[in-house]
């Protein structure tokens, strides 16, 4: 699906409903003495999911936020992130049982963030990326994957070069990449800022496939080598001047 901006920009505006993050976290303040007197008389009930869903913040962040306090009032110093990410994403880990139980709580029943929806979002990027080969190899399209390319020595590299261009829209393309989202403002601009002009600065004009669509106005870019499509293109040019 292809949105201008307009429409995205309506249809953001009735999805937001989540509270300033200052906001939940002042009532968090408000009903921890809550959740400790809570998890006293019973450990095993969900209190601070409860207490999450409450304040409308995300249990996952709710998690990470009373784990670094744990954290810290336990050994001295501030815990390192990838001691934090660790502890979330196995729980088991975490010194204290009753706290371990509260964060597995949060994080399974975590719909938008926390390490599970990272493992949902890793399988379906990778489900989109088999999808791009299989659609370039029914094509007859003769390219490198993204770990033959990093086994040449390359750290940053796009989903597959094309060994030999293709034309979309006129446009010569020589790499393509996968995108399992929705191309919103933000996520582009840093996608543009982190992957994708370097990527064209390293091996020319390339196509962005973003599968679940885009804001039409972030097509931009054509003319200096950035193509966006919400699906594989049809119209595929090859060296013998033939549609693909």
């Amino acid at each position: 699906m292809i949105l201008t901006k307009a429409q995205y920009d309506e249809i953001a505006q009735c999805l937001v409903s989540v509270p300033p993050t200052r906001q939940s976290l002042r009532k968090l303040k408000q009903r921890f003495p809550r959740y400790l007197n809570g998890v006293g008389k019973n450990g095993a009930a969900p209190v601070l999911l409860e207490l999450a869903n409450e304040v409308d913040y995300a249990p996952s962040l709710m998690a990470r936020i009373v784990l670094e306090r744990f954290l810290q009032e336990h050994e001295r110093s501030p815990p390192s992130k990838s001691v934090i990410n660790s502890m979330l994403r196995e729980p088991s880990q975490i010194p204290d049982g009753v706290l371990a139980n509260q964060v597995y709580q949060c994080i399974v029943n975590d719909c938008c963030y926390g390490p599970l929806v990272d493992c949902i979002k890793h399988a379906i990027g990778y489900e989109h990326e088999v999808l791009l080969r299989d659609l370039l190899l029914e094509k007859n399209l003769s390219f490198l994957g993204e770990d033959q390319l990093r086994a040449q020595g390359y750290d940053k590299t796009p989903d597959f070069i094309l060994q030999v261009p293709i034309a979309v829209e006129g446009h010569i393309i020589h790499w393509i990449e996968s995108k399992a989202s929705f191309g919103d403002e933000c996520s582009h601009h840093a996608y543009l800022h982190d992957q994708f002009w370097s990527y064209w600065n390293r091996f020319g004009p390339g196509l962005v496939i973003y599968w679940y669509g885009f804001i039409q106005e972030l097509d931009c870019n054509r003319e200096r080598g950035i193509l966006l499509k919400a699906s594989f293109p049809t119209d595929v040019v090859t060296l013998c001047h033939s549609l693909a």
